[in-house]
């Protein structure tokens, strides 16, 4: 599997501010990298090109005071994640910057990272439209500490207050209402850093107490994308494949595998082999077969560890017996197209009943060949998804963009064509 999107550009970004070289491996080769790296770079971090194949580099960091003023407009072109992170660690660190990106990345909202950091002494002007790309960093110079009541349960938004702590050497704490993916945490803590996180009443705690003044280099590698792998077992799952399928090398943090759990529900027999002593991020073996899929209901403790996912789960509904449910999934309209109207148009077009809500929709699953062309909105977990229904056997569906799939997954479609019944060898 391609390197995970998320723990790449966080070792990025860590491996920039520490003090002394890093070595990554296993770095995922594609679109929301490259824009992260390419922003880091212009802000004098020496990041060399990244491997197409996942081979080592020497990230050479300029500490958590280093980063300098960059010249010109960081471009994060797709990458929200990319972005409200860099929020963080820019306010932090105080380094003024104008960060903007593609029309897709210019539509998600940006309060949600300003507001926490705005309380704790940041200023930003939005150029254009409030809430939104592009942006300029204003006023980040000696930021206090704060304990911020998070009214969404998301990663970018903990990990961008954690930041704006690590290279502002305050005290933070986030209080979500459910627990987000805790990548941040795990590597943070593998590198000395004090973050303890723990269930509360209003739901979960993240805390930052005592900065250190320094993070050292560290080596790291990235493990195979669950969320990638997510694709390929759904191809299994759907018997678009001509055997049993194994993925390896893929991590199995517990904030990210909810797939896994909803897989199971739906009747797929999975095999799952953590690989022993993987380090911080668990890692492992995962294989799937065929299955007569039946419909499910997605809880709402379950959408955070399974919100890049939900599309997946949305296109086996359409193949399962029963109506599949998908509620309190608002955020998935603030991703990188409005996925719900987009899963729902889609689908819809496709011949498949579905019921649209403002937090999510329910797919009434079918036997019947589906056809069609469908619209990704240049969103890659969209094209992919559908790429995946269309590999079904019966299925005749056009992609319009199938380029969109190499923001996380280059190669995706070569690699559908490999294993599915109608590619083979």
């Amino acid at each position: 599997m391609p390197g995970d999107k998320s723990l790449t550009q966080r070792a990025l970004i860590l491996a920039s501010i520490a003090s002394g070289t890093s070595s990554l491996r296993g770095l995922l080769f594609g679109g929301d990298a490259e824009s992260t790296a390419n922003a880091l770079r212009a802000m004098g971090v020496n990041i060399p090109p990244i491997p197409h194949d996942g081979g080592a580099i020497e990230v050479e960091g300029v500490g958590l005071d280093g980063l300098a003023t960059p010249d010109a407009p960081l471009d994060l072109g797709n990458s929200g994640t990319g972005t409200r992170l860099l929020l963080g660690l820019l306010a932090g660190a105080g380094v003024g910057a104008t960060l903007t990106g593609d029309t897709s990345l210019q539509s998600r909202p940006m309060k949600r990272v300003t507001a926490p950091l705005c309380a704790m002494g940041a200023s930003f002007e939005f150029l254009e439209e409030q809430d939104r790309l592009p942006l300029t960093i204003t006023n980040a110079a000696g930021l206090s500490a704060v304990d911020w009541p998070s009214h969404v349960a998301s990663a970018q938004v903990k990990s961008a207050i954690l930041l704006a702590g690590l290279t502002g050497h305050t005290f933070v704490q986030i209080t979500e209402p459910r627990r987000s993916r805790d990548h941040s945490e795990r590597m943070l803590n593998q590198l000395g850093v004090s973050v303890i996180s723990h269930a509360v009443a209003e739901g979960w705690r993240v805390e930052l107490r005592d900065p250190p003044a320094q993070i050292e280099a560290f080596d790291f590698a990235v493990p195979g994308d669950i969320s990638s792998a997510a694709f390929v077992l759904s191809l299994a799952a759907l018997g678009a494949t001509q055997d049993v399928l194994t993925v390896e090398g893929v991590g199995l943090n517990p904030t990210r595998t909810a797939f896994l759990d909803v897989l199971r529900r739906m009747g797929v027999d999975l095999n799952i082999a953590p690989r022993p002593d993987s380090g911080a991020e668990p890692v492992g073996t995962i294989s799937a077969e065929s299955a007569d899929l039946r419909a499910t209901a997605i809880a709402p403790d379950e959408v955070p560890r399974l919100i890049d996912e939900l599309p997946l789960v949305a296109i086996l509904g359409a193949r399962a017996k029963g109506t599949t449910i998908i509620r309190d999934a608002s955020e998935l309209r603030t991703k990188e197209s409005d996925r719900i109207s987009a899963l729902v148009e889609n689908l819809r077009g496709l011949g498949v009943s579905v019921e649209e809500f403002a937090d999510g929709l329910a797919i009434e699953g079918s036997r019947e060949p589906l056809s069609g062309r469908v619209k990704c909105f240049d969103d890659h977990r969209i094209a992919m998804a559908f790429g995946v229904l269309g590999a079904q056997p019966g299925n005749s569906i056009e992609i319009d963009d199938p380029d969109a799939a190499s923001v996380s997954f280059p190669g995706f479609w070569k690699m559908l064509h490999h294993v599915s019944t109608e590619g083979g060898e």
